[in-house]
């Protein structure tokens, strides 16, 4: 799988993408957190999510330029540290419990994020043979959600470890002062491991890594130039948006449709993702092509919204066959095949990067900014699924919008990573 020239590489930003999502998966913790010590609506608590994500937005091409100088190895060290000093952020956050200082840290740390992404995702689509790079890329996504379990339970041993039952919603002014301040120790812990890090990746022998050059990349003008990458940032648009719907709605479809146990409903759409993970670093590429991979992704995306839109909110006939034999709670038809959805997402980032950046050469780190900005469909298009299930007064029905997002998917898939000019 992994040879010894890769395998320290490797290790190290595994421990990279095991911070993108302790980091990342925080946020889910911080925003009820942050609601009850600032006294927030929960349209002020979505900032969170807002001040976080726009950071990938803002400043993604900005920080490509800068990886252009610095190099990715060096480009990786100055993420940590941009971090780093986010992580201290919550100190004066923490102490004034002021919620814009509040979003100042998280924007920070959005941005530290934005530049280690930008470098450590081509880091490893180039790290060895690109055909397997999707491979690579579906371990990275395995640490990445285990960092994912880990941080809610952390983050409640840690700051609620001796509330016991008491309810924090009725807690005076003092007593929220004290709760804010807990925060403190978890990011100055946070800002200690980052700066380990640092040093890790500054000073161990990781390589770095280089482009083959081509006349025909010489002669773009831009990285709008390249339809691969552009089409590419297009369909990470669709599918990071797909993604968030399926982990992020489960719940409240779970909600309408009166099932038990609803706050846990995301761990079944995580455990496929994690089963189409394994599919991923065991199957490409000696069985399975990045590119088939990909289209076999968004049909079968097509196919499990199909089941969520016209199966049964009552009958558990399928989930009993799906996990019923592993002990999990049933779910209804329609619910189960929301989860499953995890399992159509699980390989498309991964097969989408070594697609769209081969060939790039010196407009790799625009072409990595580019689909790093693609993120913000994960802001854009749950808010469209949320207006159109209102709006209709049938979430169930709501999810065929997702088949638009599959479509895309598909066409990138069959044609979309394919073209060098936008003139064929």
């Amino acid at each position: 799988m992994q040879n010894s020239k890769t395998l320290f590489p490797m290790v190290i930003i595994g421990l990279l993408f095991f911070i993108f999502g302790f980091v990342t998966w925080l946020n889910g913790s911080l925003i009820p957190f942050l609601k009850i010590i600032c006294a927030l609506s929960d349209s002020q608590a979505l900032l969170v999510t807002f001040a976080f994500y726009i950071a990938y937005t803002v400043m993604a091409l900005p920080m490509a330029y800068v990886l252009e100088r610095t190099g990715y190895r060096n480009g990786m060290a100055l993420g940590l540290g941009v971090m780093v000093v986010g992580s201290l952020l919550f100190i004066p956050a923490a102490l004034s419990a002021e919620f814009m200082l509040f979003l100042v840290a998280l924007f920070t740390l959005g941005t530290g994020l934005t530049i280690l992404q930008t470098a450590s995702n081509p880091y490893v689509v180039f790290l060895g043979p690109i055909e397997s790079a999707a491979q690579r890329i579906s371990i990275m996504g395995l640490i990445n959600k285990g960092a994912g379990v880990l941080v809610p339970l952390l983050f409640t041993a840690l700051i609620f470890s001796d509330m016991g039952s008491k309810d924090v919603s009725a807690l005076n002014q003092s007593e929220i002062d004290v709760l804010a301040q807990r925060l403190i120790i978890p990011y100055l812990i946070m800002a200690g491991v980052l700066s380990a890090l640092i040093a890790l990746v500054k000073f161990s022998n990781i390589p770095e890594i280089e482009f083959a050059q081509s006349e025909s990349v010489e002669e773009k003008g831009s990285i709008f130039a390249f339809p691969q990458v552009v089409l590419g940032a297009l369909a990470l648009f669709f599918y990071v948006g797909i993604e968030v719907i399926a982990g992020d709605t489960i719940g409240l479809y779970g909600q309408s449709l009166g099932v038990d146990n609803i706050t846990a409903l995301t761990s079944y759409t995580m455990i496929f993702m994690v089963v189409g993970y394994i599919v991923g670093v065991s199957m490409i590429p000696k069985y399975l092509s990045q590119e088939k991979a990909l289209i076999g992704s968004a049909l079968f995306g097509i196919l499990f919204l199909l089941g969520v839109s016209f199966g049964s909110t009552t009958s558990t006939s399928i989930a009993a066959i799906l996990w019923g034999w592993m002990g999990i709670p049933l779910l209804p038809n329609s619910l189960s095949f929301v989860a499953l959805l995890g399992l159509a997402n699980a390989l498309v980032w991964p097969s989408i990067w070594p697609l769209a950046l081969e060939g790039l050469g010196k407009f790799t780190a625009q072409g990595s900014a580019l689909l790093i900005m693609a993120i913000a469909g994960g802001a854009i298009l749950p808010l469209i699924f949320g207006e159109l299930a209102q709006r209709s007064g049938d979430m169930q029905g709501s999810y065929l919008i997702g088949i638009l997002c599959y479509l895309a998917i598909l066409a990138y898939g069959i044609k979309g990573h394919k073209m060098r000019s936008w003139s064929k």
